[in-house]
């Protein structure tokens, strides 16, 4: 049993994280134990960096006990750097945090300050070393071998080998000490991964009053859909996937989200839209002291051109009124709740995936879609795809001649033009990829035969040295119209 945390009183006793619980008791009787629950403390670090969004939507974890806000054009929202700071260190004292934290230009030197400052600071551009020169080296997230290393030589402060010959201490120490320091700098630029992805839109509102009636939710659920219209208009686009975010006094975050089976930027469109998710949540939905700050975002967005159609096409897009119908009861029920016949109602979305029959799947019509950009001119791709390649008995030229003759289910036909082959690259970077990550690739054929049958065949690796010794394999994948 060893302390894997511990406070400022306990700090101040002389005691330190990895120390024996045991020795710990005995010099310290009176010392207040609780057991460590990581999971716990990761479910809280989520639960601040959910409450974080307030201040920016660009915040990453450092697990296990930090965040990264990238407050780049934020600031000035909150009067500055000094009082944004200010705030968000205030509002979590009042949430019962003890919270050290600064801003700098570089994630690693704000990352120094906010650990090995006992007050928090703000650090200028191009004013980190002098500020970062008396912290201990461990401030720049170096390793317990590293700093040994460096301690030996008598390296103990970050001062020491801003200056000092970069050569020598990368053959003794390796580049990762001059990585961090660099990066401290801003000499190296290092990038933070946000925990969410960036709305295409947002509109929010800070209240000077908290609200928690369901009425002034969606009150001011509407000021916001009238905000964000104006945006949507401009873009050419409208709404398939909105948030409603509801920042609660005390620190909790409800997150709203519904989805349209079409773009929507009509603004009491969308207050009917989540008021059925509003209904569908109910009791859950606790305004405790109430909320004062909500905020609107556009998740996925889908074009929405301006104009005025006929009837034909307003019958070939379906009735809007239908539509509507359908995303209010997925707002309420959920998306699998609209059923085609024994099925719920979907459409199809890519994939990121070369693999012609994991290219697409079905998606509920209500959830966003993956919109991926196209990778140049695809040959033609045939009618009927299986859903699984069935395998095939081919004659061909070897290397690599197109089919002459192949069998398919016990039917033996006879190929009389051919038209290949198109290569398609195996996926080394999937979740089913081989152990050793070298891909498969395949050749694809759109072959006919003497009925005049198109068919599209594909071999399955290599011959010769440039395979990997295993007979490739011939497999048929479609039939095209």
């Amino acid at each position: 049993m060893r302390i894997a945390a511990l406070d400022a009183v306990a700090e101040a006793r002389g005691l330190r994280r990895g120390q024996g619980l045991a020795d710990a008791r005995a010099a310290h009787p009176d010392l207040d134990i609780v057991p460590a629950d990581a999971e716990a403390d990761r479910r809280l670090l989520i639960a601040i960096a959910d409450w974080c969004d307030r201040y920016t939507p660009l915040v990453a974890l450092d697990a296990p006990d930090g965040l990264f806000l990238d407050i780049t054009g934020c600031a000035h929202l909150f009067g500055g750097e000094h009082r944004l700071l200010a705030d968000l260190m205030a509002r979590l004292y009042e949430q019962g945090f003890a919270v050290q934290a600064a801003v700098a230009a570089t994630p690693g030197a704000a990352w120094a300050a906010a650990r090995y400052c006992d007050a928090p600071l703000c650090i200028e551009k191009g004013a980190e070393a002098p500020v970062l020169a008396p912290f201990s080296l461990a401030a720049l997230r170096l390793d317990g071998e590293t700093l040994a290393g460096l301690a030996k030589v008598g390296l103990k402060t970050i001062g020491q080998i801003i200056n000092a010959p970069r050569a020598p201490l990368a053959r003794r120490f390796g580049r990762q000490c001059l990585l961090r320091l660099d990066q401290a700098l801003g000499a190296v630029e290092e990038a933070i991964s946000p925990r969410l992805p960036v709305p295409a839109l947002s509109a929010e509102r800070r209240l000077a009053e908290p609200v928690g009636r369901i009425e002034d939710v969606e009150q001011l659920l509407l000021a916001l859909a009238l905000h964000l219209k104006p945006g949507l208009e401009r873009r050419g686009v409208g709404a398939r996937v909105l948030e409603y975010a509801l920042f609660r006094v005390d620190g909790a975050v409800y997150r709203l989200c519904v989805g349209a089976s079409r773009p929507v930027r009509d603004p009491e469109t969308v207050v009917k839209l989540f008021r059925e998710r509003l209904a569908a949540v109910g009791d859950e939905l606790d305004a405790g002291y109430g909320f004062d700050l909500v905020r609107l975002s556009v998740l996925a967005d889908d074009a929405m051109p301006d104009g005025q159609g006929d009837f034909a096409e307003a019958g070939e897009a379906g009735d809007p009124d239908v539509a509507l119908l359908l995303d209010r009861i997925a707002a309420r029920l959920g998306s699998g709740a609209v059923m085609d016949g024994q099925h719920p109602v979907s459409r199809p979305a890519a994939v990121e995936s070369h693999e012609p029959e994991r290219a697409e799947l079905r998606r509920p019509t209500t959830e966003a879609l993956d919109i991926l950009p196209a990778n140049g001119p695809v040959a033609p791709r045939p009618a009927r795809l299986l859903s699984r390649p069935e395998p095939v008995e081919v004659v061909a030229g070897v290397p690599e001649g197109p089919p002459q003759h192949f069998r398919w289910r016990r039917a033996s036909f006879r190929v009389t033009r051919a038209e290949g082959p198109e290569r398609i690259g195996g996926e080394w970077w999937g979740a089913d990829a081989p152990e050793d990550l070298k891909p498969v690739p395949r050749d694809y054929y759109r072959v006919e035969d003497e009925a005049g049958r198109r068919y599209w065949l594909f071999r399955r690796g290599l011959y010769g040295p440039a395979g990997d010794g295993t007979p490739p394999q011939w497999f048929l994948h479609g039939m095209f119209a």
